[in-house]
């Protein structure tokens, strides 16, 4: 190690000599707190202190074991007697005449002051306050009132209705309102309101099969309400194509905006149309379009 030491560093002999001297002492302090504590006497308790702690071990153990017969037994009325009782009834007074301290009485009470009910005998071994020794000597004494009532030998008669199924009513779609929409089988309130959104917006129906485009109502509600409905077509409101603005014509569910302005457009170019022959002059529509705006126009 020292020539080592001489190697990498250059100590002299005396360098050497006080390194390790001093390592040593470093090497005894830390030593010494290990050596004193493992050789150091342990003190014993004294004997008043070890009875002090023996005396407070046996009176946590008689508190753990005794609190309850401790308060059942405190300020028992030296008169108690057992008599027919109902729980739910008796007040504080008489709880302690049956042999149960103050506290264990009024602990009943309040019990039954929050709601509490005893609706069998039994039901006394809920209160903690009760040992099991007084709850079976208070058990055969216990008589709990059954308000209850009793359906036993009572004939009850129940009459039975004759379920009336109502009418079906047929309404005329573009003349009814919401009430009158409402009497149809098969439509609530929420349809109703569907229809007559859609019939605004339309101009009025021109067909039955019209109602399958409102939103929500699909092919089995409307076989269920169609034989409930007539149209009358007279009353569907038009629009004279030649003389209509896209304001006017973009109320159309069956028209796109593309559409309309192409409708326009052509107008502009090459004049009022005359007849349908001219509006399948327009690309963009379709014939499936124009068969379902037609009865909506004029010219």
């Amino acid at each position: 190690m020292r020539i080592w030491l001489n190697k990498h560093f250059g100590f002299s002999k005396g360098e050497f000599n006080g390194l390790v001297f001093l390592t040593a002492i470093i090497l005894l302090l830390k030593i010494s707190p290990l050596a004193y504590n493992y050789y150091k006497p342990v003190d014993e308790d004294g004997p008043a202190l070890s009875a002090a702690i023996k005396k407070i071990t046996i009176t946590d153990e008689e508190s753990s074991y005794y609190t309850r017969d401790r308060i059942e037994n405190a300020g028992i009325k030296t008169s108690s007697r057992l008599f027919k009782f109902d729980p739910n009834k008796i007040s504080s007074e008489e709880w302690q005449t049956l042999g149960l301290s103050t506290k264990q009485a009024q602990s009943i009470v309040n019990y039954r002051n929050k709601g509490g009910k005893f609706y069998r005998a039994e039901d006394l071994q809920k209160m903690y306050t009760i040992s099991p020794a007084m709850y079976k000597k208070l058990l055969p004494y216990v008589e709990i009132e059954n308000k209850e009532p009793s359906f036993a030998g009572k004939n009850f008669q129940y009459e039975k209705k004759e379920y009336v199924k109502k009418a079906l009513v047929v309404v005329e779609l573009n003349q009814a309102d919401s009430a009158g929409l409402d009497q149809i089988k098969g439509i609530g309130p929420a349809f109703a309101t569907r229809i007559l959104k859609y019939r605004e917006r339309l101009g009025g129906f021109y067909k039955k099969e019209q109602l399958l485009e409102v939103y929500g109502l699909d092919s089995v509600k409307y076989a269920e309400i169609k034989d409930q409905i007539t149209i009358n077509a007279s009353s569907v409101k038009t629009l004279n194509i030649n003389t209509a603005d896209f304001s006017a014509l973009k109320s159309s569910p069956y028209l796109s905006y593309k559409q309309i302005n192409a409708i326009i457009q052509y107008r502009k170019q090459h004049g009022n149309y005359a007849g349908l022959s001219d509006l399948r002059k327009v690309a963009i529509l379709t014939p499936q379009i124009i068969e379902k705006i037609t009865p909506y126009i004029t010219f």
